[in-house]
């Protein structure tokens, strides 16, 4: 299991948001750079990066900062937010030479464009998030539909809404020869409540990366039988130590 500590961009600051909520944002560090090269000098051997602001406008926002930090180091190094069209992931994958691209927004509005992608990068290269919203029954996207939307996808940097049930679109992704996602239940993103386990069980067939809540150490361990799981707000508040984690794998 690879256990893949975060760095979550805004305006060109390390930050982590609560519940996805862009109101609700703590700044941890004004150097990503220097984050990127700590979680290195620890063992980390992957890094999970996300372009908030990109994530919110569909563009490659925070694109020099990306750069920077891929170039400071020698890890392997996956990315999301805002990337929706063929020449952005062609731009990351070949011409920053990160390893792999996180596809969100666009696999839900588009899902051919994923198979496509696939098909032209290989899907080692190909990441899809499927971020998850859990509401209350009693909560309804639409009047006209009276669709609950617990449990369907979020899109738009998780401003938005579909009507797209995650199991589903997790065996449409599958079929197209997706092989990786980024898997979060935005209720416990940033939370330290611990990941939403009970979703993870309904998911098979599929390299899983755990996201959202993580709390503890325990949370870790408890992931070994996924592909990996990502360590936010436990790592920057204390709650963490990935060295030691690093060290014991």
């Amino acid at each position: 299991m690879l256990i893949i500590p975060a760095i979550d961009l805004q305006n060109g600051q390390a930050v982590r948001l609560l519940k996805g909520d862009y109101n609700e944002k703590t700044v941890y560090s004004h150097d990503p750079v220097k984050v990127a090269k700590d979680f290195e000098a620890m063992g980390a051997k992957y890094l999970h990066v996300v372009d908030l602001d990109g994530a919110k406008s569909g563009n490659t926002v925070n694109l020099e900062t990306i750069r920077q930090i891929h170039a400071a180091i020698k890890i392997s190094m996956q990315l999301g937010g805002g990337i929706r069209n063929a020449e952005i992931v062609d731009m990351y994958l070949n011409d920053v030479g990160i390893d792999r691209v996180i596809l969100g927004t666009i696999a839900v509005s588009n899902p051919e464009f994923v198979w496509e992608m696939v098909q032209t990068h290989g899907p080692e290269r190909i990441v899809v998030g499927v971020d998850v919203r859990f509401m209350p029954d009693t909560t309804w996207a639409t009047p006209e539909t009276k669709a609950p939307i617990s449990g369907f996808v979020a899109t738009g940097g998780w401003t938005k809404d579909s009507t797209v049930n995650y199991l589903g679109f997790i065996d449409d992704l599958k079929a197209m020869g997706v092989q990786y996602l980024v898997v979060t239940d935005i209720s416990r993103d940033g939370t330290l409540t611990s990941p939403n386990w009970d979703m993870y069980e309904k998911i098979r067939g599929i390299n899983i990366v755990v996201s959202g809540g993580v709390a503890s150490e325990a949370d870790i361990e408890k992931a070994a039988k996924y592909y990996g799981i990502i360590v936010g707000k436990a790592h920057y508040e204390g709650k963490v130590d990935l060295k030691k984690c690093f060290q014991s794998q």
